[in-house]
Formats: C-alpha cells, structure tokens, sequence
C-alpha cells in the first residue's frame, strides 16, 4: 500500500478574513477562516492551510489569533503561512497550534533560515512555498515571485526548489501564479519539472477547476493537491476530488 494522495483546502487570510481573487488580485470575501477550516474538516479535507496573502506585502507577522481559534476547532494538521521570517516566528506558529509552517520570501532572502528552522524543529514542519511564475531568461521557464507574486525574485523555479529540499525544507507547495484562481487546471509543466528536481513531497496548488485537474496533477507526480476557489463557492467538495482521485486508481483518505 502507497501513502494516500492528500486533499487540502487552502484558506487565503487577509485582515481576519478568507478571500480569493484571481492572480491574487481583485480579492473578494469568502468567509470566516474559523467557520471554513472547521467545515473542510468535517468534509473530509486530509489538511488545511492558512496563508496570510498580505503579511509580506504589507510587512508584518501573520495573525496568531486566527491560528489559535482554528486549533482548537479543527482536528487535522495545519499549515500556515505568511510574514514568517525566523525561527522564533516558526516557534510562535507551532506553539499557537499549527502543525507545519509555510515559508516563502523568508527563505530566498536567507535560505540558511530553511537549515536553521530544520535543525530546531525537524524537516517535517518545513513547507517551502514556491510562488512561480512563467518567466524569459529563467533555465526552466519558470522564475520565483515573491510578495503575493507581485515581484519577481529573479530565481529560477525550479533550482530553488531543489536547493530548498537539500537544505531542510520538508514538502514543496508548488503554486503556479499564471494560473491562480483561473479554474483552468494546475500547471502541468511546472508540477513534472519539480517533480524530477526533488526528492521530498510536492503539493500542487493554483488553477484547479474540475476533479479531473486534480487527477491530472497526481499523475504529473504531486502527492497533494491544494486548493481553495472551488471549495469556497461550492463548485466541488472535497468528497468530490476524492472520489474522482480513488475512481483513477489513486490512493485517498475516503
């Protein structure tokens, strides 16, 4: 028996709030962040993530409370992301009751901070979020953003993300901003070119629409798939994508 293929709902948190745009702009409402987490978990989501898409833009930590609130209402594994830049911020996070911490801008600015966090905590509590963009002059096509993808780290993709895993980071959450919140699948290309880069888990996120995507980004070699529009405004629940997964062949949490 593999290990079961994981369903996560994303929560994008700014200002207290879930929101959802597309490209990470023109950001709209989708509801309380204590409400969807404890929702997901009931339906079956095998982990939740909390990003909070301002905390960099805007340069501060992301909100404890938020963090607090939703461990004591939600029985999975939580991820959460946003504005963490050192270890004690790492520290925070898991003592607030998340199970894993996202790091992004943190770790291109220092990447020995990915070495540090792994050496305190384990690798395991590591995932390394990896904003990419389709970008000219890049080695893979692909460049790293930064900032909620609004700048370019003149990085390439996918050498981070093997760089990343070689210095600590535990998982690698692939998120391609060309198709964030689009609904027209996951960035196939970018998935397999992780995919043959790196050894540790890889978690899809960015432009699923239908089951079939998610089916599509397992077989393009992701051992999660992350997302958050469709969840949020109904167009498929997580029972859906799992169902979908398991009709494929694919080993699920049913």
């Amino acid at each position: 028996m593999g290990v079961a293929i994981r369903v996560i709902p994303c929560l994008d948190v700014s200002h207290g709030r879930v929101v959802k745009g597309v490209n990470f702009e023109n950001l709209k409402d989708a509801g309380d962040p204590i409400e969807l987490a404890a929702k997901y978990s009931d339906m079956g989501g095998d982990e939740i993530t909390f990003l909070d898409v301002s905390a960099s833009v805007e340069n501060r930590g992301i909100l404890l409370d938020v963090v607090r609130r939703a461990a004591d209402e939600v029985f999975v594994p939580l991820t959460v992301g946003g504005g963490v830049r050192t270890v004690d911020d790492v520290r925070v996070l898991l003592e607030a009751g998340a199970d894993k911490v996202g790091i992004n801008t943190a770790a291109l600015a220092r990447p020995e901070l990915l070495e540090e966090v792994a050496a305190q905590f384990g690798h395991h509590v590591i995932t390394l979020s990896v904003d990419a963009r389709r970008e000219e002059g890049m080695p893979s096509g692909f460049g790293v953003t930064t900032h909620g993808g609004t700048q370019s780290a003149g990085v390439d993709a996918i050498e981070w993300a093997a760089r990343a895993a070689k210095l600590g980071a535990g998982e690698i959450l692939v998120n391609s901003m060309d198709a964030d919140g689009t609904t027209d699948g996951f960035d196939i290309e970018l998935i397999e070119k992780v995919r043959a880069a790196v050894k540790v888990p890889i978690i899809a996120s960015g432009g699923a629409g239908t089951a079939q995507h998610f089916v599509d980004a397992v077989q393009a070699g992701a051992d999660a798939v992350l997302a958050a529009s469709v969840f949020h405004f109904g167009t498929l629940t997580v029972a859906e994508v799992k169902q979908a997964l398991a009709d494929a062949g694919i080993e699920v949490r049913l």
